[in-house]
């Protein structure tokens, strides 16, 4: 990878590649789920979470079987499933299927058929199709190169069978390593069957070397999830333009225009539409709601059949009522704007409380901080502030109250008032405009 980040910490959607194989075995509820580090193990201590996670360390790398050995000690399941921290899509029902083939006289084994087989350990059959062993490329004779079936390093077998097995394994190899296939003969020794299975998609064992790969595998993730909306009646204008970086709750008759990222818990009502280039983060949009094109909407709530952007940014705390618009280059945080209200350009709404049926006009800002606290607006039902006003909390402007373009309101203003606070304006006539000397 060239990198100082672990490989397994490299991110696919967002997550890193061995919390995703995590999550897939979490999905099996097992009885705990044992991680072997080396390089970096800190770093992927802090980084993973899962429910009874235990921790192995291989202080020297000396092969996958040694690797499998250190886990042995922490195993409370009568059944062990090996996964690889950079194989990230292989998927939940693929493993309980594959789980589901072992009992105490047989071994799991998932292959796969490549037409270009070459770097992977070939999968040897007797007479019968029946699997005898595993041979590593290097230790292959050229006979043995020209297989087409490959081993993932996925398998799954009784802990009984590797108590006894693993301390049998050898390291007389071209690697002077201990490999975990070599489990495979053993197994065949002992008369057990080998159980093979196969993934339904190819990717689900691929796995990551370079950022080459990581980049193909993050394609193929973000095509998966946009196909599995499409199917769900969402239109994605362009699948190969979408990223979904968490959890995304799509609504029928929602449409995501290109290059749109939904990041961590994302709800989209029915009717959406979100426009090219936006960002929704951590966020709730109900029914019918327009995003235009590059619009941020991060920790916000957006209720049903509201207008936002574009250029508009929703910080956490924003909640909307319905029917409310946020326009272009307007930035809200820690408020909420009432049903029907409008706040359309260049505005700054903060800490404030914005009933229903107000408008904004361009220019506003809310001075909501005094370089150490912060302080509120209120702005009742039916307020209009003119444009370019700044509005110094803590003030509250009352119902129906309208403060003038230009002014900077430092008091509250009564209901049904007017608030005027500018410089009295002068003129003066036949002015001498300067000139460039």
């Amino acid at each position: 990878m060239k990198s100082e980040l672990p490989k397994v910490l490299h991110p696919i959607a967002g997550r890193p590649m061995v919390q995703h194989v995590v999550d897939a075995a979490g999905a099996l509820s097992p009885a705990n789920t044992v991680i072997v580090y080396g390089h970096g193990g800190d770093r992927v201590r802090e980084a993973v979470t899962g429910e009874r996670l235990q921790w192995a360390e291989q202080a020297e790398q000396l092969g996958t079987g040694h690797a499998v050995a250190q886990a042995l000690p922490h195993l409370d399941e009568d059944v062990v499933l090996v996964l690889y921290g950079d194989v990230p899509l292989i998927r939940p029902e693929t493993l309980r299927r594959f789980v589901g083939r072992v009992n105490d006289q047989s071994l799991a084994l998932m292959t796969l058929e490549l037409d270009d087989p070459s770097g992977y350990g070939r999968v040897v059959r007797d007479d019968q199709g029946r699997v005898t062993r595993i041979v590593e490329q290097k230790d292959a004779s050229d006979e043995e190169k020209r297989l087409r079936e490959i081993n993932t390093g996925i398998l799954a077998c009784t802990r009984r069978f590797l108590n006894d097995s693993l301390p049998r394994l050898s390291n007389r190899n071209a690697q002077g390593e201990y490999y975990l296939t070599d489990l495979i003969a053993m197994a065949v020794d002992a008369g057990m069957e080998i159980a093979v299975d196969q993934p339904d998609h190819p990717w689900e064992v691929d796995g990551v070397n370079d950022r080459v790969q990581l980049s193909r595998l993050e394609r193929v993730y973000q095509g998966v999830r946009a196909e599995a909306l499409m199917r769900e009646g969402v239109t994605v204008l362009d699948p190969a333009r979408l990223d979904i970086r968490g959890q995304a709750d799509v609504a029928s008759d929602v449409t995501l225009d290109v290059n749109v990222i939904l990041e961590g818990r994302v709800s989209i009502g029915p009717g959406c539409r979100i426009g090219a280039h936006c960002v929704i983060r951590d966020a709730d949009l109900g029914a019918g709601v327009v995003v235009e094109p590059h619009s941020i909407i991060d920790g916000a709530t957006v209720g049903d059949h509201c207008q936002v952007g574009p250029f508009a940014r929703l910080r956490p705390g924003t909640e909307l009522a319905a029917k409310a618009r946020i326009g272009n280059f307007v930035e809200t945080k820690k408020s909420s704007i009432g049903e029907g209200s409008k706040v359309n350009h260049l505005t700054y709404i903060g800490d404030s409380r914005v009933g229903k049926d107000v408008n904004v006009g361009a220019g506003t800002i809310t001075c909501n901080y005094d370089g150490a606290n912060k302080f509120q607006t209120v702005l009742k039902d039916g307020v209009f502030i003119g444009s370019n006003s700044s509005l110094v909390a803590p003030v509250t402007v009352g119902e129906n109250a309208t403060v003038g373009a230009g002014s900077v309101i430092t008091k509250d203003v009564p209901g049904n008032g007017l608030a005027v606070a500018r410089g009295q304006q002068r003129n003066i006539e036949n002015w001498p405009r300067p000139t460039k000397k």
